[in-house]
């Protein structure tokens, strides 16, 4: 079936359609903003409701809670999760250098008050294995540990107390960045971390965290190394620690990894026939720390176990503030990794489920979680991918299911953490590398990134590449400048094209595109596609001035045709003036104007479709290519700008050298005017005929 469209209508310039369609602008800015603030400002009882239930979303939620429909699932889903907390909370303790007992405290008090403040649905809060990595290595740079120390003497203890004092003090200052940067709406900042970036980094982190951990599954005692190639150095040190491996802590290794590994795979392979997966991790904690325990592990083979978990809740106490100036450039890459994995897997639930969270509103409730949580000797937090993912797959409906989640630390905190005394770490390590999985499986994304993207690609790469070598933060850094400079180049690299007429339509296409299109006789239709700014108005003027011919020799060679005219017509008026008629003139003139008319562009219209935005430098520069095209006899004309684009260009002076009524709404407007110029006076009421 064939379509076809007919249209019949006046043609607009940017004037004419503001005035016939725009709307009247009755206030100015500076009263926009104060209407905008006494909004905000105002007063009552129904906008302090709306605020709390902006602001504390449980509010807005639980009220609408469908009991009967939602919390079976709720309630299974919790409890899967935190049954899974448990293992996860004390095996990433290890990675942050501290106690197992502040590991279950983490996987505590952030469920609880991501609960309360957070907007994702399907988000599952507390300990994460990149984050508990780069905070461990924050951790080891300012408490090292020493090789001779006993686990029972009071210098253990003050050691402990002194590592979750740093630990606490990059939570606490964690959590206040959030608040600041939620205070000040960033929080867009999370997109700089794009997609290639995230994922390179989470896959690379995951070797990180695997080579971390092998001093543990060997029983090997070696010191953490930190900064660059610190992951080769571990390497490097463990291989050489070979022969002192603990034969007893590697068979538990060993086991525990041929346990956990298939179970985790028949987990993942049929979770959706699965009610609730496996609980591999709990089961092999408990049998673990069973064997030990009646086998006297520690005592026979001399392998390292979690040792003593005190029941109950800590008590409040400060974190160690004195260390905030040291840690501060740390925190920052801790706080930034956190909050975009935590708002990247929130969208991509609240997408699959048909919902939207406020990334806004994730600053606050990350904030408040990670500053509250310091004060009870908690280290950083964010969302998980493994339990967000276990926490969905289980039927999980809202952020109920936290509460279920809670009560299952609660218990062991409470009752059963002293019974996990025996449970050797090497268990912890193996939980560690396998929980890992997904970070892993994340290569098998890159061949249809390199289809997709070779760019993106590239950013894959590099990042990758960067926080292997490297380290995690300074790796981070380098992917997110070096994503952030191929945006820059691509701007820089825009290309210019020229439009040409698809026969009897209004459509306008690029002729190297499209050999069915041509261009308008004496007109040259060009486009930028990217914005003209002080960064690429070298590029621009080198495309415009290829496209048109602008050479510096033309301009001077056409300079001077047009000032040996002006001298001719002076000099005719003169002639005149004394009774001579000067008959060479004439045909001369002729001669120079219909040579301009038949072999030469005269109008130049720009399709500023594709120009999102101009700077200062970029419209300086737009005034001086039009400058220069009207002194080699073009006029110029344009199409498709934005208000942002005209606002500045026009506030530049633009209009000083173009007329405005030259400015149209599409491009066809403008060619239709452009014909009819040629071939008979302006008229007030010209029409488009398609």
């Amino acid at each position: 079936m064939s379509a076809s469209v007919a249209v019949y209508r006046n043609i607009y310039t940017e004037d004419r359609f503001r005035q016939t369609y725009g709307t009247e602008d009755k206030h100015s800015g500076r009263e926009k903003v104060r209407e905008k603030l006494l909004k905000r400002c105002r007063c009552s009882q129904v906008s302090c409701h709306n605020l709390l239930k902006e602001r504390v979303p449980i509010f807005n939620w639980l009220p609408k809670y469908r009991l009967k429909k939602w919390i079976l699932g709720d309630a299974v889903a919790g409890l899967t999760v935190g049954i899974l907390h448990i293992p996860q909370g004390m095996a990433f303790a290890l990675l942050t250098s501290v106690a197992p007992i502040y590991g279950l405290y983490t996987s505590f008090f952030p469920v609880v008050l991501y609960m309360l403040f957070g907007t994702g649905r399907h988000v599952s809060t507390g300990t994460f294995a990149v984050v508990s990595l780069m905070t461990g290595s924050v951790v080891e740079q300012l408490v090292p540990t020493p090789l001779a120390l006993n686990s029972s003497s009071p210098e253990a203890a003050e050691f402990e107390a002194q590592r979750i004092g740093v630990a606490s003090a990059v939570a606490f200052l964690s959590g206040i960045l959030m608040l600041g940067m939620f205070s000040l709406q960033l929080g867009f900042l999370s997109t700089y971390l794009s997609e290639p970036i995230v994922k390179a980094f989470t896959s690379a982190a995951a070797f990180h965290v695997t080579v971390s951990q092998l001093q543990s599954m060997l029983g090997l005692r070696l010191p953490r190394y930190t900064g660059p190639f610190s992951l080769f150095k571990t390497l490097a040190s463990v291989m050489e620690n070979l022969p002192h491996t603990n034969v007893a802590e590697l068979v538990i290794s060993l086991v525990c990894l041929a346990a956990l590994v298939p179970v985790k795979e028949v987990n993942m392979r049929f979770r959706q026939r699965l009610r609730t997966p496996i609980p591999v991790e709990i089961l092999t904690v408990i049998i673990a720390t069973g064997v030990a325990y009646g086998s006297s592990l520690d005592s026979k083979y001399g392998i390292q176990i979690v040792g003593h978990i005190p029941a109950g809740f800590p008590p409040p106490r400060m974190p160690a503030l004195q260390v905030l100036p040291e840690i501060a450039g740390d925190t920052i890459a801790i706080t930034f990794v956190g909050y975009a994995v935590s708002v990247s897997l929130a969208m991509i639930y609240a997408d699959k489920h048909g919902y939207s969270i406020q990334p806004n509103q994730e600053l606050l409730a990350h904030g408040v979680s990670n500053t509250i949580s310091s004060l009870f000797t908690c280290f950083p937090s964010s969302a998980t991918l493994a339990t967000t993912n276990i926490l969905e797959s289980a039927g999980g409906h809202t952020q109920l299911s936290g509460l279920f989640t809670s009560l299952v630390v609660l218990v062991v905190l409470l009752l059963i953490g002293p019974l996990f005394y025996f449970l050797p770490k090497a268990v912890l390590a193996c939980i560690n590398v396998t929980s890992l999985r997904q970070m892993f499986v994340q290569f098998q994304d890159l061949p249809e990134l390199w289809r997709v993207s070779r760019i993106d690609f590239v950013v894959w790469l590099v990042t990758w590449l960067s926080v292997v070598v490297l380290n995690v933060d300074v790796g981070l850094a380098i992917g997110v400048v070096f994503s952030m400079m191929t945006v820059i180049c691509r701007t820089q690299r825009a290309g210019c094209s020229v439009l040409g007429r698809a026969s009897n339509t209004e459509i306008y296409r690029p002729v190297d595109n499209h050999n069915k299109c041509y261009e308008i006789p004496g007109v040259k239709i060009l486009t930028y596609n990217g914005p003209i700014y002080y960064g690429n108005r070298s590029f621009f003027r080198a495309h415009m001035s290829r496209l048109l011919g602008l050479s510096p020799e033309r301009i001077r060679r056409r300079e001077k045709a047009r000032k040996a005219l002006e001298k001719r017509e002076r000099e005719s008026i003169n002639a005149v003036e004394r009774g001579v008629a000067n008959t060479s003139f004439s045909s001369e003139n002729e001669f120079f104007k219909s040579e301009a008319l038949e072999s030469e562009v005269q109008a130049v219209l720009m399709d500023c479709s594709s120009v999102i935005f101009v700077d200062v430098a970029g419209a300086r520069l737009f005034i001086q290519m039009c400058i220069e095209c009207q002194k080699v006899g073009m006029r110029i004309y344009l199409s498709n700008c934005n208000e942002s684009v005209l606002k500045i260009l026009t506030s530049s002076g633009l209009m000083n050298y173009m007329n405005p009524q030259h400015i149209f709404v599409t491009v066809h407007d403008a060619i239709v005017y452009i014909q009819q110029q040629k071939e008979k006076p302006p008229e007030n009421n010209t029409t488009i005929w398609v």
